[in-house]
């Protein structure tokens, strides 16, 4: 069979029309209307040779056996947002159901080929991202953070994956499924408008960012707004707002692709006859080099002290969250730019903001690369998110090509 990337854009439209509404897509993780769109798709992929398998985390596993154990996996999710994208996430698992059809055709493979599902890689409905490429990375650490989870509705995590026989307990036996892996491909939306502004179709991940995740407390005092001169105000939203400006000179100066965004500020007491007596703000910082970001966060430190004293306010910083950059494997990076080379002229290298599955994988030891393909305005996480179909069909192609000459590297390897 002649692989058919117009097939998957079909496919998607498809998909779109079955599992959305006039909001945009619905198949948030642990509901009826993801369950369904999974299993549509299984049963897209029911006439091939394939080994058919839920793990203890919830993930759906496709295999094709070769003539090696060793595994060639290709992943992405079908869950979306609420009122999401048509592309982010299925766009992954409908392309890999093309290549894995294609490769199918053609006989026993050299190696074994395998189309992943992940489990729950946006967490919107619970707010945990990458629950079921965690747990096969055996990186699922905080599990009895998970059980306190619960959703808008007060339905707890555990008894939601419950409904879809997942067990917290078991989650990460999962992590056998990754024993035999040799590499893995995702194809992606680049949810960024970067290869866009170049005129690109396609590019090539080089990782995904590091990220600092922190809390800034500013603490001033609260004083009458209408008596209290603008000279002798201890305004701790001064601070914030400084800071708020100051980073986007930090991120520049640092270059390659640094951002840094304040994400939001809660003011006390919130009145507007009260100058701000405490601020709240969050900071989200991200670079692919490690070094990079520890320095950016250094000087984003020091600037918040410098604009406490100069407002006369006091600052405490607390991390929330933080993750290492994750460098994606340099020969699968040479062959996706290759591979990108033989569908269009032109290959770009980029990092990625979001983080995605192929990160929990790659930290799991599995050599790891991801394709991007272009996306309209940069949009993503709405219903106005949107691609090319021509630069679709050159996605497919492209991840088609990446998973025959990766399939052969491993093949010479084993």
């Amino acid at each position: 069979m002649v692989l058919q990337p117009a097939r998957v854009v079909s496919r998607l439209d498809e998909l779109r029309s079955s599992t959305g509404d006039e909001n945009g897509a619905q198949r948030v993780a642990w509901t009826e209307t993801w369950a369904r769109g999974r299993a549509w798709l299984a049963e897209s992929l029911a006439d091939l040779p394939l080994e058919v398998e839920r793990d203890a985390a919830g993930n759906d596993w496709y295999t094709l056996r070769g003539t090696s154990e060793r595994s060639v996996l290709i992943g992405g999710h079908m869950d979306s947002v609420p009122n999401g994208g048509w592309l982010d996430g299925c766009l992954n698992v409908l392309a890999g159901a093309e290549v894995i059809r294609r490769i199918a055709d053609e006989g026993t493979p050299p190696v074994t080929v395998r189309l992943v599902d992940w489990a729950d890689e946006e967490g919107a409905r619970f707010g945990r991202s990458l629950f079921g490429s965690s747990a096969a990375a055996g990186s699922m650490a905080d599990q009895d953070e998970l059980r306190k989870l619960v959703d808008r509705e007060g339905v707890g995590l555990p008894d939601a994956i419950g409904q879809f026989d997942v067990d917290l307990d078991r989650a990460l036996e999962a992590r056998a499924q990754l024993d035999s892996a040799a590499a893995y491909l995702e194809l992606h939306i680049e949810q960024g408008p970067v290869l866009e502004s170049h005129g690109l179709p396609l590019g090539v991940v080089l990782g995904t960012f590091g990220v600092e995740r922190s809390r800034v407390t500013w603490t001033g005092q609260a004083a009458h707004a209408g008596s209290t001169p603008m000279d002798q105000r201890r305004d701790a939203l001064a601070g914030a707002a400084k800071l708020a400006l100051a980073i986007r000179d930090v991120a520049r100066e640092t270059g390659g692709g640094a951002v840094c965004t304040s994400g939001g500020v809660v003011c006390r007491p919130g009145i507007v006859t009260s100058v701000v007596e405490t601020a709240e703000q969050l900071l989200d910082q991200r670079h692919l080099e490690a070094e990079k970001l520890e320095a950016m966060l250094a000087r984003v430190q020091e600037l918040a002290r410098e604009f406490a004293a100069e407002e006369r306010i006091d600052v405490t910083w607390e991390r929330i969250w933080s993750i290492e950059p994750i460098l994606f494997d340099e020969t699968l990076v040479a062959l996706a730019d290759e591979a990108i080379r033989d569908v269009t002229e032109t290959a770009y290298r980029l990092p990625s903001g979001p983080l995605h599955d192929a990160a929990e994988v790659s930290r799991a030891g599995v050599p790891t690369v991801m394709l991007f393909v272009q996306s309209l305005r940069g949009l993503s996480h709405t219903k106005l998110e949107d691609t090319k179909p021509e630069h679709l069909e050159l996605s497919v192609a492209a991840l088609d090509r990446l998973a025959a000459k990766t399939i052969a590297h491993v093949a010479a390897d084993a």
